[in-house]
């Protein structure tokens, strides 16, 4: 059966040069010429897919999409906007409605049936609980601001789905100004804050699987609410809880976590199998990872669960490893390079390089990276029939092995 999509626009042309390039991917296209009309079709007919019109008479587009996301029925889904206004400010106020894509007028139609079918292949994307409460969990943390910690977490959760086909959920839980959906382009829809207002024992795999968001790579995402306020409710309880499901859900559950000891912060930290303690070439970032790992003394961590990372923040001055390593009293496990200008343009995007740059020197760093954090038993599955991250990882290893020998 095809697949529908309802196009609401108020310009007949419109309408029907897309249904014609639609109808041409093989889709079945319902038509709407304004706002309302649009809403009412959406909750009679319930498509597989909307695309709305911004700038319509009535009511808007942004009107339209934000009133789908505040349907329990329509909620989940989605929607892409189509505009002839592609500025930054008019992206963002679509993302924030709630939009899955935003794309520009006049559009070719390879594009806009490619993004169609993007956005309906990540709808599908669901959790299934496995069998066992096997999923690893990786903590992303510090106690100093602005050393990478969302972006490392962005990039390894996303380059453990390309690598593995998927099985992996990215927690955000930086309940003030956590950005974690910007990062990888997807729009809000729900979030903690949803959560915060369920009791702990309401919290189960089908509760996540309509909460969370979808990436195309395979990668889930549950978001921090963009109002602090929203957030607050949550307790180590409920993220305790949380993250219990998600372990039986996903093979891979990486954690954003914020720059402070909080109950919630204390409850993921116990739950991590390992926790990537991040740290910058500087003063204040090394004294802030020696107080962090005297606390996870305190608290009993094992110091095998705790790896240390590197991420060169800034291009000169920084302090020697060697220094750092001195004053830690270990070894670093891991080293970043500087690469600002790369890392802020994927940021602007929404496009990690783990993703966007597989083959160039910081994706392919990310990438092994990735692979170097999965488990045991991922690392020994036969590349031949795994996914394309796979490949690329395991003809590295055989390159750099022929180089030793």
């Amino acid at each position: 059966m095809a697949q529908r999509i309802l196009v609401v626009d108020d310009s007949m042309m419109n309408l029907k040069t897309i249904e014609l390039a639609l109808v041409s991917g093989g889709f079945e296209v319902i038509l709407a010429p304004d706002g309302r009309e649009g809403l009412r079709l959406a909750e009679s007919i319930r498509p597989d897919l909307i695309i709305l019109d911004v700038e319509m008479p009535g009511m808007d587009g942004y009107e339209v999409c934000r009133r789908i996301r505040r349907s329990s029925a329509l909620a989940t889904l989605p929607v892409m906007m189509l505009t002839a206004n592609t500025s930054l400010h008019e992206k963002i106020q679509g993302l924030e409605a709630g939009a899955d894509d935003y794309m520009g007028k006049p559009f070719e139609t390879e594009e806009l049936l490619a993004r169609a079918r993007a956005l309906l292949r990540r709808s599908v994307i669901s959790i299934q609980p496995q069998e066992q409460s096997s999923g690893k969990v990786i903590a992303f943390f510090s106690l100093r601001g602005g050393v990478g910690v969302s972006t490392l977490a962005v990039n390894l959760s996303a380059g453990l789905a390309q690598l593995w086909n998927g099985g992996v959920a990215l927690v955000d839980m930086v309940f003030t100004g956590g950005h974690s959906g910007l990062m990888l382009n997807l729009p809000l829809r729900y979030s903690w804050g949803d959560l915060a207002t369920k009791n702990s024992e309401e919290i189960d795999a089908d509760t996540l699987d309509h909460m969370m968001l979808s990436h195309a790579c395979g990668l889930r995402v549950l978001p921090s609410a963009p109002r602090p306020e929203d957030n607050e409710p949550i307790n180590g309880e409920l993220v305790s809880r949380v993250l219990k499901v998600l372990r039986s859900c996903y093979n891979y559950v990486v954690l954003d976590i914020p720059h402070s000891f909080s109950e919630p912060s204390l409850a993921a930290l116990d739950a991590a199998d390992e926790i990537i303690l991040l740290i910058a070439p500087e003063i204040g970032s090394v004294v802030a990872a020696t107080c962090a790992m005297d606390v996870f003394a305190q608290l009993g961590y094992d110091p095998e669960k705790i790896k240390l990372l590197i991420n060169v923040t800034f291009e000169r001055g920084g302090l020697p490893r060697k220094d750092i390593e001195k004053a830690l009293g270990r070894s670093l496990d891991t080293a970043i390079p500087f690469a600002h200008d790369l890392f802020v343009s994927a940021l602007n995007r929404g496009a990690p390089p783990v993703l966007e740059m597989p083959t160039k020197p910081l994706g392919i760093l990310l990438e092994d990276w990735a692979f170097y954090l999965s488990t045991e038993a991922d690392r020994h599955r036969p590349a031949a029939t795994g996914s394309p991250a796979h490949k690329r990882v395991h003809q590295r290893q055989l390159q750099r092995q022929g180089a030793k020998a």
